[in-house]
């Protein structure tokens, strides 16, 4: 690549800010040269804090011919009107995730490919961790044996936070609370290790003291088109915690991450644990594996920087983005059925028809 791919980013609240920050003067594949926000003041302040020119509108944004990309980082339920307006100017589409809030809208974004002629990449970061990576190589090796489960867990205190004000309060906005908005990240990581889905039970409960409308515990289990089993576990009033086992004949592997470094996940690799148990080996003889430096964000949107010049959808495609959310819409369909299995394929099926697809 002979010069930086020139992206703008759209909504300029915190996440904006850290996914900037993972590249301003660390990547030589891409820039963000523009931002924008409905308020004057996040323009001034993203402005002052990390020297991007703000935009006064989206036109202005659109209409720039050096721009090839636009970096959405807005509330979930407006991902899919403005994936329509970048790609309907001929630029590359980046969502953060899950790429939007219903699977009917995440289905469409996908459309947008094929309609306008252009790339979706959604930011499911977490499969992008070294740790993770090394156990995706553990799995291609076969150093592991035959995979038979594989079981992970995202948590943190936010339901202990929640008001009326914020936006995760309310049910619609964030349906089944850490199901959609943290367990999403292990589902695309089981995925990514597991490989397709066949379906998925889960449970739900609400004990924060709060009263918000969501849960804010869940636990969903996982039938892999090939046998194997997982499980993904999500609490919201607790210290947060991000963690992967994978169990094969041969061995098993466990990745486990400060989460406190989420934010700066060049960080990670000082605070983070990953480890082999080979045979009949106990915990005692247990390898631990050497997590070499890296940064999920910046990852990801480089990786977004190369679909941008060869105008193909790279690993985080989405697809996988929207067999996240498939995952979920059927988790929550089956704590509706007091836990009965549901299939991830007659989610999509039933989606696809009644949006036309």
């Amino acid at each position: 690549m002979s010069s930086p791919v020139k992206l703008g980013i759209v909504g300029l609240g915190r996440w904006a800010k850290v996914l900037t920050r993972a590249v301003s003067g660390k990547s030589n594949k891409l820039q963000i040269i523009a931002g924008y926000s409905r308020s004057q003041e996040k323009r001034d302040d993203f402005q002052k804090e990390l020297g991007v020119p703000p935009v006064p509108d989206m036109h202005a944004m659109l209409s720039n011919p050096d721009i090839r990309g636009v970096i959405l980082t807005v509330p979930n339920e407006q991902h899919l009107p403005l994936a329509e307006q970048v790609a309907r100017a001929g630029k590359h589409v980046y969502t953060e995730k899950p790429i939007a809030q219903t699977l009917e809208d995440g289905l469409k974004i996908e459309a947008l490919e094929k309609q306008y002629g252009i790339t979706v990449t959604v930011g499911h970061s977490a499969r992008l961790m070294a740790g993770v990576r090394r156990m995706r190589q553990a799995i291609d090796a076969g150093e592991l044996g035959r995979v038979a489960m594989i079981e992970a867990n995202f948590s943190n205190e936010r339901a202990l936070e929640l008001t009326p004000k914020t936006w995760r309060w309310y049910k619609d906005r964030a349906p089944g609370g850490p199901l959609s908005q943290l367990a999403i990240h292990q589902f695309d990581v089981l995925h990514l290790l597991g490989g397709p889905v066949m379906e998925v039970s889960s449970m739900a409960s609400k004990l924060s003291p709060v009263g918000a409308q969501v849960d804010d515990q869940s636990m969903t289990t996982i039938r892999f088109a090939d046998g194997k089993l997982g499980y993904v576990g999500s609490s919201w009033t607790s210290p947060g915690i991000f963690s992967v086992r994978v169990f094969g004949s041969k061995g098993l592997m466990h990745y486990e991450i400060d989460f406190g470094t989420w934010d700066t996940p060049h960080l990670l690799h000082n605070a983070s644990v990953l480890y082999i148990q080979r045979g009949k080996d106990g915990w005692a003889k247990r390898e631990e594996l050497n997590i070499p430096e890296s940064d999920m964000f910046r990852a990801e949107l480089e990786m977004f920087a190369d679909s941008c010049v060869s105008g193909k959808p790279g690993e985080l495609t989405a697809h996988n983005g929207n067999v996240a959310v498939a995952m979920v819409y059927a988790a929550l369909r089956s704590i509706d059925n007091q836990g009965r299995a549901v299939k991830i394929a007659d989610v999509m099926n039933e989606t696809r028809k009644k949006i036309g697809n």
